[in-house]
């Protein structure tokens, strides 16, 4: 009420025309023109809202208040271009399988056990099946030399995203394939594949964000002693709606998530390996804080526990849902989940809670560089 009444002082007394822009002192030459004004600029706000009475100028104040309110801030434009708008999905609702494997040094092995999780959650009726980081090799920087696959070279150079495109192709289900170390030329990258029902590549998104941690006494690891990080975010249209990739430590960036939802993300798949000291402090509060954040799903798949492992993975794959509630997870063990996705509860969330809409663009912005350019 205070800023009402201030606000109606500010539109009809004297001391606005005095102090409003060019309207100052010098302007007028007599105080009846002041008042002459004041009347003037009273009729304009009664004319543009329709006021008949006196009784009425509490609402020219709460009318001035809606406007520039609704006016600064510019929702639309805390998003560098603007949001798209959520596309409609090809599929409303769906079943997803998050195949938390074990790997073994044993490569063969590795892609045999991947496989065998993929056909057994296509039999449970999985559409999509979400693999963990780096499954078909032991997490290490000496491993991920010796274990890199060729993705691009054909002729039998990558015999894990072959496989992959088999099933995909066979079973008719979209694979996001975790991620493997893949070479290029003279580098090498942590990469994941996101194949179609018709076994071809929707997508390769190579890890952007490179795991360097240094913990004293707990953990010390060093991705870019290998690998090289990635160039570029990555989202996916697929059979089964569109996908923001991030693999890992991706997830730690609020931004990237950010993107891809004003990319029209409907759900964002984070293959992660978290470790025994991150994994029980981040992992499940950071899947949900990007999908409470950005008001959609979020999936994650990590590989199994292996206790005298040179790394060892914290597990717990999970899938999240838009209020950022828990809707299935798993423990350590080798283990398949398979849940249920619902895209129309993205919208009932985003319309429970609009904040999507109220973000203030006169006074912070995310710019998508790579889409402005």
């Amino acid at each position: 009420m205070k800023a009402a009444a201030v606000t109606a002082i500010e539109l009809l007394s004297p001391s606005s025309a005095l102090n409003s822009g060019s309207k100052n002192l010098n302007c007028f030459s007599s105080i009846s023109q002041i008042y002459g004004s004041i009347s003037t600029r009273k009729f304009n706000y009664r004319s543009a809202f329709n006021l008949n009475s006196k009784n009425s100028i509490g609402k020219v104040s709460s009318a001035r208040i809606s406007m520039s309110t609704s006016s600064s801030y510019k929702a639309e434009e805390a998003r560098v271009p603007p949001a798209i708008s959520l596309p409609t999905p090809p599929i409303t609702k769906f079943k997803i399988a998050l195949c938390q494997l074990l790997v073994t040094a044993d490569k063969e092995k590795n892609i045999a056990c991947a496989r065998k999780a993929i056909e057994e959650a296509a039999e449970k009726g999985a559409q999509l099946v979400l693999l963990p980081e780096i499954w078909n090799s032991p997490y290490s920087n000496d491993c991920f030399p010796v274990y890199a696959e060729d993705i691009d070279a054909g002729n039998g150079a990558s015999p894990s995203t072959a496989m992959l495109s088999e099933l995909s192709q066979r079973l008719k289900i979209t694979i996001v394939g975790g991620s493997i170390p893949e070479r290029s030329g003279d580098r090498l990258y942590n990469t994941c594949c996101v194949f179609g029902t018709d076994g071809k590549i929707k997508g390769k998104h190579r890890k952007i964000h490179l795991f360097d941690i240094d913990i004293p006494g707990k953990m010390t690891f060093k991705e870019s002693m290998t690998l090289t990080a990635g160039e570029s975010p990555t989202i996916v249209d697929t059979e089964v709606g569109r996908i923001g990739i991030g693999i890992c430590y991706d997830i730690r960036f609020q931004e990237l998530a950010a993107i891809y939802a004003a990319r029209g993300a409907h759900l964002l798949c984070y293959p992660g390996a978290f470790n025994m000291t991150t994994g029980p402090l981040h992992w499940e509060l950071l899947q949900r804080a990007r999908a409470a954040d950005c008001q959609l799903y979020v999936a994650t798949c990590s590989p199994a526990r292996v206790n005298n492992a040179g790394y060892v993975a914290w597990g717990h794959s999970t899938l999240v849902g838009p209020f950022g509630e828990v809707l299935a997870t798993t423990e350590h063990e080798e283990v398949t989940v398979v849940a249920e996705i619902d895209y129309s509860l993205i919208e009932q969330r985003r319309t429970y809670l609009p904040f999507q809409k109220q973000r203030r663009g006169d006074l912070y912005q995310l710019v998508d560089v790579r889409r402005l350019n």
